[in-house]
């Protein structure tokens, strides 16, 4: 059990690395040569460093299990992300589906 609890704490760390580089790859986005710019590589670098991670997560958890974790820590993250740091606004639907990303994410989390 508490390696499994490890592994979802290491699966969330994971989430806010892969924003970093979300982060840093956006930046990239907005130069006339993303791929040349030192925020792509460092986008790239950030994501490339958890490969060895996740061969710790694999060994505890279902791969089901890590895509949805993975994948809603990521949502609610990168939402947070646009709104706090690049002015994104969210509408009434989209706030709803963030409520239901908690729910999932509680019951994953509570059979995991």
């Amino acid at each position: 059990m508490a390696k499994t609890t490890l592994a979802i704490f290491v699966t969330v760390a994971f989430s806010v690395v892969g924003v970093a580089g979300d982060y840093f790859l956006k930046l990239a986005s907005e130069h006339g040569r993303p791929l040349l710019t030192r925020w792509f590589y460092l986008g790239l670098a950030l994501y490339a460093s958890t490969a060895f991670g996740w061969v710790f997560v694999m060994k505890y958890l279902k791969l089901g299990t890590i895509g949805v974790l993975y994948s809603v820590c990521m949502i609610l993250l990168l939402t947070a992300t646009g709104v706090l740091v690049f002015g994104e606004r969210l509408s009434g639907p989209e706030i709803l589906g963030l409520i239901l990303a908690l729910i999932a994410l509680a019951l994953l989390t509570r059979f995991a």
